[in-house]
């Protein structure tokens, strides 16, 4: 296995993880945003606030794109695993 097979493998192995995370933190992020500046229009800072229902939120995305989380898995073990051969030598 040459360095650039080396480097590619790295370089999916990151952009799976990239896309995979990317939903959970898309969504963390608005809806922290969205309870912020909610916390300051109304003036109102009580910390359980923030947290509650970010939890929910990421929750429910993850849910909602577990189906599509484990298809992208799938496709990358599949594709790593295709490389096993090349290791071995």
């Amino acid at each position: 296995m040459t360095a650039n097979e080396v480097v590619q493998i790295g370089r999916e192995l990151l952009c799976t993880a990239v896309l995979l995370a990317a939903p959970i933190v898309l969504t963390s992020l608005v809806v922290g945003l969205l309870i912020s500046i909610f916390q300051t229009v109304t003036s109102i800072q009580e910390q359980t606030l923030t947290f509650a229902p970010r939890i929910i939120a990421v929750a429910l995305v993850m849910v909602a794109t577990l189906p599509w989380t484990l298809k992208v898995l799938i496709s990358f073990t599949e594709r790593m695993i295709a490389y096993l051969p090349q290791v071995t030598l």
